[in-house]
């Protein structure tokens, strides 16, 4: 028999706790997690569409899997999904990257949340969940996951999801949420650098540096080191012109010794204009474990916005995320996780020339093809 292009995930998941009691099991954990991964691959968004795909690809799937008892009901996959533990199942996932990838020299990896708002129908009184994302920037993909039952809740997250990752020589992005001093120290610790978005809730240090700032563009930073960046993007009838600015000098800012490793501040100047309308200036502030290099911190920025416009693009226009409803037990979490997987395998399968909706479109056309995606698994994924 040919390798099974499931091997690695067989490998990475087989480590899952198995809810259900095991005089009642019919059907195989491996199995459940394989034809559910195959079934999102290939266009299916909610558990019925996921029975109806392991019934229609039975004969199929027999050549990797056994399926003593045929495929299992719609209720069945929802349920064991409902009661797998979230966080074996994360854990499971980022085995499961760490095994395949190796992340690039100098990797941006952006931190940022989504709510799954389709988790919700309208009347249920669920809660709403929020998943901290880890996105490797340059390789596009999902490092790792953790859940969490509100936004507020990510500072308790993100430092969890730091100590998983290989953070050696990477260089870490999170926004204002996450700009805490035990936060830095996680990034730190783990031989990375961090480019944190600075806000009002930092109080004194924020004043200091939005202060600081305007006195240096008063002055066309006059006498003052420093190091800029520029860039103009067109686009949907506007033009945005961004200057990025960075500052090694922090000794002086309230409260800096508080801050590991912290080397230098950052700006960012937004100027977008567009015809018939006013312009707008806005300007953003960072704190950076980086020496003052402003094109590098340009970069780091420009890439955090990527997880935005890349993976929460994908997962609701390519996947639906946002409109799935999947509200029993911790079923929505742990099927994001399933999502996350597709992802990851979709974006690095490169022989198609079309984006993931097409891919899984034509992954449930071409049996040949949905092998070929698997395959980036068997692989492994090389660093750029």
């Amino acid at each position: 028999m040919t390798s099974s292009p499931f091997a690695s995930i067989i490998e990475h998941f087989s480590d899952l706790d198995d809810p259900r009691a095991a005089h009642r099991i019919e059907y195989s954990l491996e199995d459940i997690i394989i034809i559910t991964l195959c079934a999102v691959l290939c266009g299916a968004d909610n558990w019925v569409e996921v029975a109806n795909y392991g019934r229609s690809k039975a004969q199929w799937l027999k050549q990797w899997i056994a399926l003593p008892n045929g495929v299992p009901s719609h209720d069945t996959f929802e349920w064991v999904f409902a009661r797998l533990k979230p966080q074996q199942l994360q854990q499971c996932f980022l085995n499961w990257t760490q095994a395949i990838y190796q992340l690039s020299a100098g990797e941006l990896i952006a931190i940022d949340g989504k709510t799954l708002r389709g988790a919700i129908a309208p009347g249920e009184q669920c809660s709403l969940i929020h998943m901290v994302s880890a996105w490797a920037s340059h390789n596009r993909l999902v490092l790792g996951q953790r859940t969490v039952d509100e936004k507020s809740n990510e500072i308790t997250a993100i430092p969890e999801l730091l100590k998983v990752l290989e953070l050696e020589g990477a260089l870490v992005s999170i926004d204002a949420m996450g700009c805490q001093t035990a936060i830095a120290e996680t990034i730190i610790e783990g031989q990375g650098d961090y480019v944190l978005a600075l806000k009002g809730n930092q109080g004194d240090l924020y004043n200091d540096v939005v202060q600081l700032f305007d006195h240096a563009c008063q002055t066309q930073f006059q006498g003052i080191e420093h190091d800029s960046y520029q860039t103009v993007e067109k686009g949907h009838g506007r033009i945005e012109h961004r200057t990025y600015w960075t500052m090694g000098q922090t000794d002086y800012l309230l409260g800096a010794e508080r801050w590991a490793q912290l080397k230098s501040i950052g700006c960012v100047e937004s100027c977008r204009r567009q015809p018939g309308h006013p312009g707008t200036l806005q300007r953003r502030y960072y704190l950076l474990s980086i020496e003052s290099d402003a094109q590098r911190f340009a970069d780091a920025v420009r890439s955090h916005w990527g997880i935005e416009n890349q993976l929460h693009w994908i997962l609701d226009v390519g996947f639906r995320e946002d409109k799935l409803r999947a509200c029993q037990g911790c079923s929505a979490q742990n099927l994001s996780v399933i999502r996350h997987i597709a992802a990851n395998l979709l974006q690095q399968e490169s022989t198609a020339k079309c984006g993931v909706k097409a891919k899984r479109l034509k992954a449930g056309w071409d049996d040949n093809y949905l092998v070929k995606i698997l395959s980036v698994a068997a692989k492994g994924i090389p660093s750029s």
